[in-house]
């Protein structure tokens, strides 16, 4: 050295830090930054319920260095020692933050101003801050507007990492969190999910679900309608290959052109997709269709018919695409904000559940506040981590065949509703 003073600064982890693996991570990113820390304090729980904590030194080349490393660690929770007041920097265009703004976690946030600490409303990844008079919430770049009063990065932000579950609830979250293995009992995971999925309708809270059109093309459909009427889906965001699929499907007994309760291709039955677009478009929304008795069962009728919250997202390659699918990308994410937030501050989804979809389900967990419970399904485990990897810390994946887990899930939470196979 040459006796100048290095920048450095105390951050602190607070809660289930050991057993969450939270420590190691924070330490993990502060090496990969090419930082160093010192672990200044350290004070360990004894027993399950009991938080631990600890205050690390952190050291870097430059300050610009110091305020990159303390941002990723607020990823994990780590908080910086020092208290100030956030910087705000004017935006100066539309569609674009200030350059060296906050980019946002999906963890509960608060910015401080004037010597206060103010919550961030909608916590989002990948997302900037903006005040709005003495309110705070997360805004996409899309959003942004010259002029706006935009959270830059550094000190004065504060985030606080999702609490464990406490007691009888730990065994079967740490079961469910635990490593991902196509070798766990399904039984046992479907059983959790299903009670999981009691508590947040006991609670009066919504249930979303992502689905992919393996649902369809695995005969499924029926206990997702199952699943529907009893009220265990308050909103449903896919693409449109699962509504075209299972139009199809109610049309012309095929998915993809094969018989579904037979397993044989149909004589043209390539055709047959392609024609239930073409109907629905002919009347323009899938109520006037059904409402002029084209189709009158499955997943699309039943979400009509009960009055669900649902969001079919386009694609380039999809056919038609149908009526009711938005296709405008900004559109899509700005619907599927309203599906997760509802009406209301506190109509947000109590639970969320992707099933055989990758696209659908990773733009969903972007979307996601870390409190809010996520379980992917899927037969590929590929999806499944790649979910968890983009950050969304609820994650819970479960790697079976996505129509026997909605089969046994449908067998659980809504018995009455399973119709006979015909």
């Amino acid at each position: 050295m040459n006796g100048l003073a290095v920048p450095s600064e105390n951050v602190t982890l607070e809660g289930h830090i050991i057993d969450a693996l939270t420590l190691p991570a924070v330490l993990d990113e502060i090496i990969a930054s090419a930082a160093t820390f010192e672990i200044v304090e350290m004070r360990v729980g004894t027993k399950h319920e009991d938080p631990s904590f600890t205050r690390i030194k952190v050291t870097a080349d430059s300050e610009e260095e110091l305020a990159k490393v303390i941002d990723r660690l607020r990823r994990h929770g780590a908080n910086p020692e020092t208290v100030e007041d956030a910087t705000l920097s004017t935006a100066d265009v539309d569609g674009s933050f200030p350059e060296g703004f906050y980019s946002t976690t999906n963890l509960e946030t608060h910015i401080r101003l004037e010597g206060k600490w103010i919550p961030v409303a909608h916590p989002e990844m990948d997302c900037g801050i903006v005040l709005d008079i003495d309110k705070a919430r997360t805004i996409p770049m899309s959003e942004v507007r010259a002029g706006m009063q935009i959270v830059m990065g550094g000190l004065g932000i504060r985030v606080t990492p999702p609490e464990r579950p406490r007691g009888d609830d730990r065994q079967a979250f740490e079961f469910m969190a635990s490593d991902i293995s196509s070798e766990k009992p399904k039984s046992l995971l479907v059983d959790q999910v299903a009670q999981q999925m009691r508590d947040v309708k006991a609670s009066g809270k919504r249930i979303l679900w992502v689905a992919g059109p393996a649902i369809v093309h695995t005969g499924s459909a029926p206990d997702l309608c199952a699943l529907i009427r009893a009220g265990y889906v308050d909103a449903l965001f896919a693409g449109n290959g699962v509504a075209a699929h299972d139009i199809e499907s109610n049309m012309f007994g095929t998915s993809l052109g094969v018989y579904l309760h037979q397993g044989i291709p149909a004589e043209h039955g390539h055709e047959h997709h392609i024609r239930a677009i073409n109907e629905l478009r002919r009347h323009g929304s899938f109520k006037a269709a059904i409402d002029a008795g084209i189709f009158s069962d499955g997943i699309v009728f039943h979400l009509v018919k009960r009055g669900a919250g649902y969001l079919f997202g386009g694609s380039v390659r999809d056919d038609g695409p149908l009526p009711e699918v938005v296709t405008d990308m900004l559109q899509v994410q700005t619907g599927l904000r309203k599906l997760i937030w509802g009406s209301s501050d506190d109509d947000l989804v109590g639970f969320c559940i992707v099933v055989g979809t990758m696209l659908h389900g990773i733009a969903t967990g972007n979307c996601l506040p870390a409190s809010v419970p996520l379980v992917c399904v899927d037969i590929n485990q590929a999806t499944v981590t790649k979910l968890m990897d983009r950050g969304s810390f609820q994650s819970m994946g479960i790697i079976t065949d996505v129509g026997l887990f909605i089969r046994e899930l449908a067998e659980r939470l809504a018995p009455d509703e399973i119709k006979p196979v015909s």
